[in-house]
């Protein structure tokens, strides 16, 4: 007999799945702490979900910290739902609440995955990062408006999911003293991002997750990035939860030993803390002694919690990661004894109890740390880019950027540099393209695309030579733009951008995606069918490559 309660009450539960995940509950942050709904301390108690990528190159480090190369391809792990489901049983034995990803493809559907893991009670922590080209590059950062279009998009693919804990802004783009110079681009894009979850009506967290470095200057870069500019107490710009990727506890090392000195250097931090990577691999299997010391009562004052590194097999210069091994058809999983090591680790945890949310201090945001030898980055930040603004510029530009080969990546940068320098020898700079964090100095079109900023370039070398259409050539790389307004190149970028020079909330990309299906990411990739992503030569992805012929881009340093 048909029954209209009972079709509606099926439908209802279909909507549910369809708009949002499972009732997972809600994790906040009251100060440094994170807590459950009920008010009591929540830790990360997680993994690294990612299969390895493939690389530009294999060079050796001799930084236990910094043991990946950098990839140049990755696969979202949250795009395969068969995987996902064959995970799922051993991610539950491991008795993990977190998954850390670190790159994903915002135009392929996750809705199995995340479902599976928010039905499991399973939060994940989302870099929104890919690598090459879709990261702040440490050695020319800029934020530009293809990463914000990057970031948004990985934001709206995933904001309809109840079980994202936090986005992270960057992983280890800053890897010494020197590129603390970046630090400001990074703050510029954790500022935006928190404008535009705002307006979503988001409560996602947003992060960093750190390279282990001296002291000295990792310190102050994480005070940095929680710090406000202004003086007034504000969090517009400070990150939520600062992750260090850790391998300091090697073996049956202990607490004293390992983890006294740096818990101490955190002692005062004001935002959450916790390890976004760890589980030195010297012995290896791991014995995973330091979980019972980074969930101690030692450790729980300053920490909360950390994701051990990694589930999928991962190999460094370091040597071999993983704790599982998946079959060549992809089927079954194979545990190790790493894997029955952590299960018992993770298994014998009691979480410290204290303090409850309710007596838990409420957030401050201290003044900046003051510039230094280990601390080179401005108080003052970029603008927040802008696309309507950077397409107006280049819609009336006198020369275009239209490259002879589907290949841009790889001839942006040399082409950049080259028209700098063809540029200067006619009496003109660079400047309006340049961005530096050190003296907080950034061009008016600092924040656009590099495709815009080479064709403003171009058209300032053209205009510099009486418009020969020859200046406008590159290698056959420029055209003529025949729709261009009459105006000189600096004039139209005072129009199109004179009111894209300060911050606001950010909007969706207006035109096609910014290219995250074909972006690559970084700590992991391998086989995932469709979700196998290698670097995408699309105009809004062609990364930050600015002044030099070869850069490769910060953010992805390691895989561990």
């Amino acid at each position: 007999m048909f029954s209209f309660s009972r079709v509606a009450a099926v439908f209802a539960v279909a909507l549910a799945l369809s708009s949002r995940v499972y009732a997972i509950g809600k994790i906040t942050r009251t100060g440094r702490y994170l807590y459950n709904s009920d008010g009591s301390r929540f830790f990360i108690k997680g993994v690294a979900y990612q299969e390895q990528g493939k690389y530009y190159f294999c060079a050796a480090s001799v930084d236990p910290n910094a043991p990946f190369s950098e990839p140049s391809t990755f696969i979202d792990p949250l795009a395969n739902g068969t995987a996902c489901q064959r995970d799922l049983p051993y991610l539950q034995q491991l008795g993990v609440n977190t998954v850390r990803v670190y790159s994903v493809n915002s135009s392929l559907n996750h809705d199995t995955c995340m479902q599976a893991l928010s039905g499991a009670g399973i939060y994940v922590i989302l870099d929104l990062t890919l690598p090459v080209n879709g990261s702040i590059d440490r050695s020319d950062p800029a934020w530009t408006s293809n990463l914000l279009d990057l970031y948004i998009e990985t934001i709206d693919t995933f904001s309809k999911y109840d079980n994202v804990l936090a986005y992270n802004v960057g992983n280890e783009v800053v890897t010494s003293p020197n590129q603390t110079v970046a630090a400001p681009f990074i703050k510029a894009a954790a500022r935006d991002i928190r404008a535009y979850l705002n307006s979503k009506s988001s409560s996602a967290l947003i992060g960093y997750a750190a390279i282990d470095g001296d002291a000295t200057w990792i310190v102050p870069l994480a005070s940095y990035l929680s710090c406000d500019p202004s003086g007034n107490n504000s969090g517009n710009t400070a990150i939520d939860i600062f992750g260090l990727n850790n391998y300091e506890f090697c073996g049956n090392s202990t607490f004293q030993t390992s983890y006294a000195g740096i818990t101490g250097d955190y002692s005062g931090y004001n935002v959450v803390a916790y390890f976004s990577e760890y589980g030195c691999n010297n012995p290896y299997p791991r014995p995973w002694a330091d979980v019972a010391a980074l969930f101690g009562s030692l450790a729980a004052p300053v920490w909360s919690g950390g994701v051990a590194f990694s589930y999928f097999p991962a190999q460094s210069d370091a040597g071999q990661f993983g704790m599982v091994n998946i079959s060549a058809d992809g089927s079954t999983v194979t545990t190790s004894t790493d894997f029955a090591n952590l299960q018992a680790a993770y298994g014998a945890l009691t979480f410290v109890t204290t303090p409850p949310q309710s007596s838990a201090p409420a957030a401050s945001y201290p003044a900046c740390p003051a510039q230094n030898s280990t601390i080179l980055a401005s108080s003052t930040l970029p603008p927040t880019p802008n696309d309507a603004a950077c397409r107006c510029l280049e819609a009336n530009l006198d020369c275009l950027f239209n490259p002879q080969t589907s290949n841009t990546t790889s001839i942006l940068g040399p082409l950049l540099d080259s028209a700098c320098s063809l540029l200067g020898t006619s009496g003109g700079n660079c400047n309006s393209i340049s961005a530096n964090g050190q003296t907080g100095t950034y061009g008016l079109v600092a924040s656009c695309d590099p495709s815009t900023k080479l064709s403003f370039t171009m058209s300032q070398y053209y205009e510099a030579n009486k418009r020969s259409a020859q200046a406008c050539s590159f290698g056959g790389n420029g055209t003529v733009n025949s729709k261009a307004s009459t105006a000189s190149a600096s004039a139209v970028a005072s129009s199109c951008l004179a009111s894209a020079t300060g911050t606001n909330v950010p909007t969706p990309p207006s035109s096609a995606s910014s290219g995250a299906a074909s972006a690559s990411g970084s700590k992991g990739s391998g086989k995932s069918g469709a979700a196998t992503v290698f670097v995408s030569d699309t105009r809004a992805l062609l990364g930050v490559f600015l002044m030099v012929a070869v850069s490769v881009a910060g953010g992805f340093l390691s895989l561990a």
